[in-house]
């Protein structure tokens, strides 16, 4: 076979692999930005959780967890039996493009501490 007819299979071949790289690469990217949101939903929860369980002022403390938490994240906060539970909810868009069928997905981070006894005399407010 001589090498013209060689050279047409190559092109054709990075036609198609080309575009699937593209996605591929794409979606790593989703799915570290994904994980990222995972990190700092989690981060905030926690970071809210000790400033209530300090006894912090509650508007301070969720003030806080929205600095720490990605845009567009829910912070709810409750006391149960002596420790606060903090959980923040964030939605994270999908890749779109070819991959939008993944759509949006919910990420998820919660975090409890352990009343301080100053926090505890003080009667931190609570919220359902």
């Amino acid at each position: 076979m001589d090498e013209r007819g060689e050279g047409g299979a190559v092109t054709a071949e990075a036609a198609v692999v080309i575009p699937v790289l593209v996605m591929v690469a794409i979606a790593l990217t989703w799915l570290v930005a994904y994980g990222v949101a995972q990190v700092r939903a989690t981060d905030a929860a926690r970071e809210t959780a000790r400033a209530l369980a300090r006894g912090d002022d509650r508007a301070a403390a969720l003030e806080l967890g929205r600095r720490v938490a990605p845009d567009g994240a829910e912070i709810g906060a409750r006391t149960d039996d002596g420790e606060v539970v903090v959980s923040v909810r964030v939605p994270v868009p999908g890749p779109g493009g070819v991959l939008g069928l993944f759509g949006e997905h919910l990420v998820e981070g919660e975090a409890v501490a352990a009343l301080e006894r100053s926090a505890t005399e003080a009667g931190p407010e609570t919220q359902p």
